[in-house]
């Protein structure tokens, strides 16, 4: 019953009511004469310095469902769950040097999104409209899953319904106010809030694996407990290390994972928000901090076993909720008050990430869909106003799709939305270092890529919701001829088809000289840096923003 969580319902609502205050008044925050410009209202004035840009970018990656999932996953499969920690430590240094020359190109050409600059660079407004689609629908699941995560924390205070509107109003009323803000502030709303959302969910981390190990008898009987508990598991795959089944879906899922994080419209939008190319450089050094602390959050998963946790009846009969691990365990081993924090820690984690999902799904559709096909001569009033409704439409689409599916199947969309955003790798990433590829290759690439990964998706079964199809990304090597039980990622084999496929009809277009159209780019324009004369440059401002601290 609610009523038994009155002090953490108080808490929640207090800080909650906060941050929305604060995303309303993010408008004012370091205005522009006029916010009726995509440069100003989704990407913050393409000013953000060191500071803003590392809890915005942090925000963004780490999100209120990394906070339940993945203790969640350690919780219920032990060692596979860690793959979140690696590929977030190798993805930075993999994409030091590429988001430098996104930056530079986009600045130069005032480029909004990832599909703006494959137009330019290869000529194709096909290709262009094929990275926005896949974008789009990769982050529709991915801002669902956001609502998972309040959901886990509602649940867990006792705010619940008898039927499936009830159920899900606080959620429909936050993400109105979400929506409220968003619309009025842009990007700056979740800019803004970063700084809270970050700042608590350090505080409670810190705590809580400081506090929970010492009463809970140290870290040996911590993992004593969770080694106990795999040892029983009927599944040879669980435990507190991998084994040899196991360990190539752990690689390839952690490697392919890192290369889709960027690819990511809602990452690149946070990346070319900020103000100069060495402010990327910085916050691709310093983010790795945030890894440091999702391995601490990961270890949450073990110190539920060890309380003894229990989680939630799921919302089918017989079932139970992983997600809620984390606020039981904070609701049995805190006071009500700091859990009330925690609570509210998740509930804002799920507030910036969304904003920014929205913003970037709304871009995407504005510039390369809206402008490129309905409208030619939108005026840049036009497409803020577009950009703005499009955001309400993602949101209300997140909503719809958390209050009449099965929450498990917004978990598998969202590995579904990994595989398909990676078919982008070669467009966008390759793309900033060579056009090599020809154009109309990279079509045929992308949708041998998408095919293959779609059909293995098809075939692959969640016994524990019992659905024969789409029900994860492990895909068994037998399926394939080999005699083994190893599985493999299916975004890591269907890029690698989507690369041999788009090489080799290269080769056959080129032999058949078929036009590539003209690069709109130059070499130098992958180099320009804050200040240079011939970037585009974002409506004036009211005031100039003084210099910040380096992240």
């Amino acid at each position: 019953m609610w009523r038994d969580h009155l002090t953490e319902i108080i808490v929640f609502s207090v800080l909650f009511l906060l941050v929305s205050a604060m995303g309303f008044v993010a408008a004012r925050w370091r205005a522009p004469k006029d916010m009726a410009h995509l440069d100003e209202w989704g990407l913050g004035g393409r000013s953000f310095g060191g500071w803003i840009t590392w809890f915005l970018v942090g925000g963004d990656l780490y999100t209120a469902y990394t906070f339940v999932a993945v203790p969640a996953l350690m919780f219920g499969a032990g060692a596979a769950g860690f793959f979140a920690v690696p590929y977030t430590i190798v993805i930075y240094p993999l994409v030091f040097l590429v988001l430098c020359r996104l930056w530079s190109v986009s600045h130069r050409h005032g480029f909004v999104t990832p599909a703006d600059f494959v137009r330019r660079r290869f000529d194709s407004p096909v290709l262009a409209l094929l990275i926005a689609i896949t974008g789009i629908v990769a982050t529709m699941p991915y801002i669902a899953l956001q609502l998972v995560g309040i959901e886990a924390v509602l649940k867990t205070m006792g705010v619940t319904g008898d039927n499936a509107v009830a159920r899900h109003l606080p959620i429909i009323i936050a993400f109105a106010i979400l929506a409220a803000y968003t619309y009025q502030s842009g990007l700056r709303a979740p800019a803004l809030i970063a700084f809270v959302k970050d700042s608590l969910i350090y505080v409670v981390i810190l705590v809580a694996v400081i506090y929970l190990p010492y009463k809970l008898g140290g870290w040996g009987s911590i993992f004593d407990a969770a080694d106990a508990k795999f040892a029983a598991s009927p599944n040879p795959n669980d435990g507190i290390l991998l084994n040899a089944d196991n360990q190539l879906q752990y690689v390839t899922l952690a490697f392919g994972s890192a290369l889709a994080l960027f690819l990511y419209p809602h990452s690149i939008t946070g990346v070319l928000a900020s103000r100069s190319r060495d402010v990327i450089k910085r916050n691709m050094s310093a983010l790795p901090a945030y890894s440091l602390l999702l391995g601490l959050i990961a270890l949450l998963g073990f110190m539920a076993i060890a309380a003894g946790v229990k989680p939630l009846p799921g919302a089918k009969e017989g079932t139970l909720d992983s997600n809620t691990v984390v606020p039981v365990l904070f609701d049995q081993q805190f006071p009500d008050w700091f859990a009330g924090v925690a609570y509210a820690a998740i509930g804002i984690g799920a507030l910036v990430p969304a904003a920014i999902m929205s913003i970037a799904a709304a871009n995407l559709f504005t510039r390369n869909i809206y402008k490129e096909y309905l409208r030619r001569d939108a005026s840049p009033a036009q497409e803020a106003t577009v950009s703005k409704v499009t955001s309400l439409v993602v949101k209300v689409g997140a909503v719809a799709c958390i209050v009449f599916l099965d929450p498990q199947f917004s978990i598998d969309l969202q590995l579904i939305g990994g595989v398909i955003i990676l078919q982008t790798l070669p467009a966008v990433a390759l793309g900033l270092y060579t056009r090599w590829f020809h154009r109309g290759a990279l079509i045929a690439g992308w949708a041998a890529g998408m095919g293959l990964g779609m059909w293995m998706l098809y075939q692959i079964p969640n016994p524990a919701s019992k659905r024969a199809h789409f029900g994860g990304s492990a895909f068994p090597l037998s399926d394939f001829g080999f005699d083994t039980k190893k599985t493999i990622y299916v975004g890591i084999v269907a890029v690698l088809v989507n690369l041999v496929v788009a090489a080799l009809v290269t080769l056959a277009l080129r032999a058949a000289k078929v036009a590539e159209g003209t690069d709109g780019t130059t070499p130098d324009d992958y180099f320009a840096d804050e200040g240079d004369p011939r970037i585009t440059p974002a409506p004036s401002r009211t005031t100039t923003p003084s210099p910040e601290p380096i992240a």
